[in-house]
């Protein structure tokens, strides 16, 4: 036999594609080559699979060799394909029946010595292998427990090509992925720590059970920097659907925890403020690979210190704010990620930064808009939550932790409010206040009576306020009255979503 099949998974950003791995030995000079828009990890998969096959303890054959990667038409990027160009090679010579791994998927990237390493990615990878309609899947030991996480599938792991090479031969028995063990979330910062900053309390929850963008202004030492890191502890855990999506991400990347459990927590990025722009959004050689934007999915993205982003990093999160996806298009090929994030920037009032706040500021006028001003007004148009925070008195400092209400408290109101907006929305889609199309509102039978509305009209009739904050207010409005377990919002849910919009009013 000169020819065999072996199929494997690559990655076009976080989605899978089936990819048939395709071997064919012909005589003439000894060579091999691969087509099928290989990346270079692919090209250099020759060398590393000869050694492998060779070092393994199987006759490497002599004759020439073409590799295809099916369909040809789709980029191919990383190592992931060497444990099945070893399996079609030793199948094409003759030296393997294939039918052990008939309807299998073979994952994995080969030592020189013929160990078997893990590959980032697997979770997508198996994910979409179940989809396609395969029973069966071969991976890393080490990305066993990562894989088995998909349901529906079944998955053996191999530490070497030798141990493959007799489980195909032979039928000895494949590694067993191990049972991940049930341990309970670690627990994180919770909200009692935080003194005073009632508003700033009252913001984060609003934030949390509507998902919206925040930005906390104030001096130092106001508790921004605290009440950003703690809004995750007041989120929802993930459902199965949504906590696949994270983990698929943080496989990709590589940042998946050992163990192979699927992420639950909403995670929590928090880059420094020199992030370059392909840090925030994805970037890299060839495909691009997600960015803290994406590994934030569902999560929360939060940029301290904000105005110290450079211009171009903060602008390129427009885009992803207000579709919830990030588009990335590069010389290799281009991809999309998914990027639906809370915002949380926090920022000092002036360069200073003087503790005490206005009083003992030493910048002028024209140096505070310009520090404040590098926060563009088309971002802050998508925050959907400003407020500034006054400095910490010594009563509240003091008395911190006796009466503040703990994140297990308020995380309850924030799933009961979640609870209701998911119930209400069910039939559009939509899960989150902050999802809900401006339209859809503003149509009826959600369009809010005109008494309740007035004030808002009138501001944005004046250009105080844009179509977009408008919008964005209602959605505060219909979170608070959520939050306070009424049906509809009323006037008072409006004056308070544009007090939290733009710190006017009651």
């Amino acid at each position: 036999m000169s020819y065999a099949k072996v199929i494997c998974v690559g990655l076009v950003g976080v989605t899978g594609h089936v990819v048939e791995v395709e071997a064919d030995l012909a005589p003439g000079l000894p060579a091999v080559v691969i087509s099928g828009l290989p990346d270079t990890a692919l090209h250099e998969a020759r060398d590393r699979v000869r050694a492998a096959i060779v070092n393994s303890g199987e006759k490497w054959p002599n004759r020439r060799i073409t590799l295809n990667l099916l369909p040809a038409t789709l980029p191919k990027y990383g190592s992931a394909f060497d444990l099945a160009i070893a399996v079609a090679v030793l199948g094409g010579s003759g030296e393997l029946p294939l039918l052990p791994v008939e309807r299998t998927v073979v994952l994995g990237e080969l030592g020189l010595d013929g160990t078997v390493r893990p590959v980032r990615g697997v979770l997508p990878m198996v994910a979409a292998a179940a989809r396609a309609g395969f029973a069966r899947v071969v991976v890393p030991v080490d990305n066993a427990a990562e894989a088995a996480v998909i349901p529906g599938i079944r998955v053996r792991a191999v530490d070497t090509l030798h141990r493959l090479v007799a489980f195909v031969r032979d039928g000895t028995p494949l590694i067993e992925p191990p049972t991940a063990p049930a341990t309970a979330a670690p627990g994180g910062p919770d909200l009692s720590d935080v003194a005073g900053q009632q508003l700033g309390r009252r913001a984060l929850e609003v934030a949390a059970a509507g998902g919206h963008h925040l930005a906390l202004l104030g001096p130092p030492g106001a508790g921004k920097t605290m009440l950003a890191e703690r809004l995750p502890s007041i989120l929802p855990e993930l459902d199965d659907e949504t906590a696949l999506e994270v983990s698929a991400l943080h496989s990709v990347a590589g940042l998946l925890p050992p163990g192979g459990r699927l992420l639950r927590r909403p995670p929590f990025q928090a880059p420094h403020h020199t992030a370059t722009v392909p840090s925030l959004v994805g970037g890299g050689s060839g495909l691009a690979r997600p960015g803290a934007v994406s590994l934030a999915h569902r999560g929360v993205l939060f940029l301290d210190e904000a105005p110290e982003f450079s211009k171009a990093a903060l602008e390129a999160l427009r885009q992803p704010l207000e579709n919830g996806r990030i588009q990335l298009h590069r010389a290799g090929g281009g991809t999309e990620y998914p990027a639906r994030t809370q915002l949380v920037l926090a920022a000092n009032p002036c360069p200073c930064a003087k503790p005490a706040g206005d009083a003992y500021c030493e910048c002028s006028p024209l140096a505070r808009r310009r520090y404040l001003g590098r926060l563009s007004g088309p971002l802050l148009d998508r925050v959907d939550v400003q407020v500034r925070l006054p400095p910490v008195r010594a009563a509240e400092l003091l008395s911190a932790g006796d009466t503040c209400e703990s994140s297990a408290a308020v995380a309850a109101r924030v799933a009961t409010a979640r609870q209701a907006a998911a119930t209400r929305w069910a039939v559009t889609g939509h899960r989150l206040n902050a999802e809900i199309p401006g339209p859809h509102l503003r149509r009826p039978p959600w369009r809010l009576p005109a008494r309740d509305t007035r004030e808002l009209r009138g501001r944005l009739d004046s250009g105080s306020l844009s179509a977009r904050g408008f919008d964005r207010v209602i959605r505060l409005a219909w979170t608070i009255a959520d939050l306070d377990g009424r049906d509809r919002p009323d006037g008072g849910d409006v004056a308070e979503a544009i007090h939290l919009r733009t710190g006017e009013g009651t």
